[in-house]
C-alpha cells in the first residue's frame, strides 16, 4: 500500500473514531432522558455533522508535524445535564461513554488481529494496528481529568461540593492545560498506549 493510500486510510479511521466517540456521548445522554443532541441532528454517523475545522483538520496536521503523531477531535455533542435522570453520576456516565467506545473499538480489532495470527499480511496488520492504536490514544487522552476532556466529568463527580474552586481554576485555564496535556503530558503516557496495545493484540506496537 502506498503511503498516500495509507495516509487516507488513517484520516478516515481518525474521523470515524472521533465521530463514534461523540455519537456515544449523545446516545448516553439520550438513554438518561436528554434529547438535546437528538433534536440538533447530532445522533448521526454523518461525519460532516460532527467535524470541527480546528479539531478535525488543523489539530491533526499540527500534532503530526510538531509531535510526530496523529490526533484530533470532533465537535462536542451538546447535552443538558439538567435533563439527565441521574444528576450525580449522569455527566460522568456521558463523559466516559466516549473513551469506552474507543476502547471497545480497540478491543474488537485486537480480536481480529489475534484471530488472524500469522495469516494476516503485513499490510493488513498495519491497517488493523492503526485502528487499535488510534482508538487507544483517543481513550487514554480523553480520560485525562482536565476540561474539556471527558475525564474531568468523572473528577467533578468525585469531588465534594466544597471543592468548587478546583472546578473554577480548571475551567479558567482549560485551554492552557489542554496544550500542556497534549504536547507535554500525553507523550509521557504513550508507553501506556503501547502496553495496552501489546496486552490486547499480543504483539508489540512498532
Amino acid at each position: 500500500m502506498t503511503s498516500l493510500l495509507f495516509g487516507a486510510f488513517q484520516i478516515v479511521v481518525l474521523v470515524y473514531s472521533v465521530v463514534l466517540h461523540e455519537l456515544s456521548h449523545g446516545l448516553a445522554a439520550l438513554s438518561m432522558g436528554d434529547h438535546t443532541a437528538e433534536r440538533m441532528g447530532r445522533l448521526t454517523l454523518n461525519p460532516f455533522k460532527h467535524l470541527d475545522w480546528f479539531g478535525s483538520v488543523l489539530l491533526p496536521l499540527l500534532t503530526y508535524v510538531l509531535g510526530g503523531f496523529l490526533f484530533g477531535y470532533a465537535k462536542p455533542v451538546p447535552y443538558n445535564p439538567a435533563n439527565l435522570n441521574d444528576k450525580r453520576w449522569g455527566p460522568a456516565k456521558v463523559g466516559l461513554a466516549g473513551p469506552a467506545t474507543n476502547l471497545s473499538i480497540a478491543v474488537i480489532f485486537s480480536v481480529v488481529i489475534r484471530a488472524g495470527g500469522a495469516a494476516i499480511s503485513p499490510t493488513a496488520f498495519s491497517l488493523l494496528a492503526f485502528v487499535v492504536s488510534i482508538n487507544l490514544v483517543l481513550a487514554v487522552f480523553n480520560l485525562m481529568p482536565i476540561p474539556p476532556l471527558d475525564g474531568h466529568w468523572l473528577l467533578f463527580a468525585l469531588l465534594p461540593s466544597r471543592a468548587y474552586y478546583v472546578r473554577a481554576v480548571l475551567y479558567r485555564y482549560q485551554w492552557v492545560l489542554l496544550i500542556v496535556a497534549l504536547f507535554i503530558i500525553f507523550p509521557l503516557l504513550l508507553p501506556l498506549v503501547s502496553g495496552l496495545f501489546r496486552v490486547l493484540t499480543g504483539v508489540p506496537l512498532v
